[in-house]
């Protein structure tokens, strides 16, 4: 399959092909938020009340949307987040959406609930590699995961600190979606329904690896699993201190990401305790229904860490406008999560490359259109607000200096 043979020109046509592939609970897994999904709105909502002020007469033939991310230069400034359930929207998604991310020259970011060993994504995809990383009761096996992680040659680690507690999600429970696979009448019809995702994704896994699992899991972990609503049947632990950042300093020599991040004085202490990045992210809306959106407090984030680390921002991104006033308010780079997820449920690494070329032409023609030749141009001087709310802190020209390593590299 080609990107042409999907008929997709915006990632919201991408949503809909994914939709019709996939049945009803994994896609609903992905697609929804929590609770009344009021978070899930306002993240979606937030853009609207962002406009842009451009400037004319600027010669931006020769503009480029290359950026810098931890002193390695990508060709655009996105990064495909963590998502556990890429594997069921494709075969062994994890490895489509690498190697889609390898293609257009940015970092694919592996979740530790994948269905695939972070082993085969290394050896089969390569590329710029991420891991991400949550902290369950025993920490051991953790740790045991970071050290799986840099010997497979992960560069950067993403702690995920806002998921001490599962999102009440009730639609998994209606419909019947479940890890370990329970057989529910709801969940066996809804898989009869998608009959090219049940010969090409289920009984694929069924016929190799056995049924999809936590592939990133040690084995006594999986050994503690039961099956219930997914998202729930996953380990957590809801004792998390900054002393486990402390400790994931010491045994991780790369870049550190700290993810789940919507208070300016969290984003300070978290880069005081050896944070090379702060991602502003509030789950996509999928945990704590009426939390407030990243946009709404990334200017203070960006201007409580300063020039300290670099800024991500994640949580509801859909087009390249998007990420650009997401740019202009200070992040270094943006995560995506759904948007790519969409493309690899409706196409495989053809849906996922799709996706990013979206997102790419986006960008590149709303640059254009604002009067701007490099990222580093961009800032709050090109928006308008709706509210104040939204406003930086102060206007100030973009920080893109990278810190240096704040631990040796390996």
């Amino acid at each position: 399959m080609s990107d042409d043979d999907l008929k997709a020109y915006s990632i919201f046509d991408l949503r809909e092909l994914a939709m019709k592939r996939v049945p009803r609970g994994p896609f609903e897994f992905m697609d929804r938020g929590t609770e009344e999904e009021v978070a899930l709105r306002n993240n979606r909502e937030v853009f609207d009340r962002i406009r842009f002020k451009p400037r004319t007469f600027v010669d931006v033939s020769k503009r480029s949307q290359e950026t810098e991310i931890f002193g390695v230069k990508h060709k655009m400034p996105l990064v495909i987040a963590p998502t556990g359930i890429a594997g069921l929207m494709w075969y062994e998604g994890e490895i489509a959406l690498a190697k889609a991310a390898r293609k257009a020259g940015i970092p694919f970011t592996l979740a530790t609930g994948s269905m695939t060993a972070m082993e085969r994504v290394a050896d089969e995809a390569g590329g710029d590699l991420w891991f991400q990383l949550y902290l369950w009761p025993d920490r051991s096996m953790s740790h045991e995961l970071v050290e799986r992680a840099k010997a497979a040659g992960y560069k950067t680690l993403i702690v995920t600190v806002d998921g001490v507690s599962a999102g009440n999600r009730e639609y998994n429970i209606r419909n019947g979606f479940t890890l370990p696979f329970t057989y529910s009448p709801v969940a066996m019809w809804d898989m009869i329904k998608h009959p090219r995702w049940l010969f090409g994704v289920l009984f694929k896994y069924l016929a190799t690896t056995g049924m999809p699992m936590y592939q990133n899991y040690p084995e006594r972990a999986k050994a503690k699993m039961t099956a219930g609503p997914f998202g729930r049947s996953s380990l957590r632990t809801d004792a998390i201190k900054w002393d486990d950042l402390d400790a994931l300093r010491k045994i991780w020599p790369h870049k550190l990401i700290v993810k789940g991040i919507l208070n300016a004085e969290d984003a300070a202490t978290a880069v005081d305790h050896g944070a090379d990045g702060i991602d502003v992210s509030n789950h996509g809306g999928r945990n704590l229904d009426g939390i407030i959106s990243p946009m709404e407090v990334l200017p203070e984030i960006v201007d409580a860490v300063g020039s300290r680390a670099t800024v991500f921002c994640d949580s509801g991104f859909r087009r390249g406008s998007d990420v650009v006033k997401a740019l202009c308010l200070g992040a270094d780079a943006v995560m995506v999560g759904r948007s790519t997820l969409y493309g690899v449920a409706a196409g495989g690494e053809a849906g996922a490359s799709r996706a990013l070329q979206i997102f790419r032409d986006e960008i590149h023609r709303n640059i254009a259109l604002l009067g701007v030749n490099s990222l580093a141009e961009l800032g709050p001087q090109y928006l308008k607000f709706a509210d104040e709310a939204l406003r930086p802190v102060r206007e100030r020209p973009r920080l893109r200096a990278v810190p240096e390593a704040k631990a040796a590299e390996a």
